[in-house]
């Protein structure tokens, strides 16, 4: 007995279903709602979080590339240095597998090295000049 009154109480809620309009009232008058919109499919919502984000990608990159401008610059040329490098070492290695390329290179070096030492190196004078010659590159690139 008692459950039947409790499930006869729930049924009598404000909101329930069997709730009637206030007698005498026109209920054509009364302002409605508008239709619920259809619900978007997974697909198209996706789709349109894509498109939005794209709009403003360029807007991002803009603002990314302006506050970090320093840094991205930096780890570029370091960047760009190592590929260089492997780059460079790379055509030393096939051009070291030619089989008389080697020595040939091995033999102007040695020769070069010989030449530098005894034209620079070993005397006072020549030492002062190298290093005049050194002072006068660093003013044409640096500046004074």
């Amino acid at each position: 007995m008692e459950t039947e009154q409790q499930q006869r109480e729930s049924v009598n809620t404000p909101f329930s279903q069997d709730t009637l309009a206030i007698e005498g009232t026109d209920t054509a008058n009364l302002p409605k709602l508008p239709p619920a919109p259809e619900a978007e499919s997974q697909w198209q919502q996706i789709s349109r979080q894509v498109s939005q984000f794209l709009e403003q990608l360029p807007e991002y990159l803009g603002s990314f590339f302006s506050n970090y401008k320093q840094p991205l610059t930096t780890v570029g040329l370091i960047v760009a240095a190592i590929v260089t490098a492997k780059i460079v070492l790379a055509v030393l290695d096939a051009i070291n597998d030619i089989p008389l390329l080697s020595p040939t290179f091995e033999l102007i070096g040695i020769s070069y090295a010989t030449w530098f030492i005894s034209r620079y190196l070993l005397k006072a004078s020549t030492r002062q000049e190298l290093a005049d010659e050194i002072q006068s590159l660093k003013k044409q690139f640096l500046g004074e």
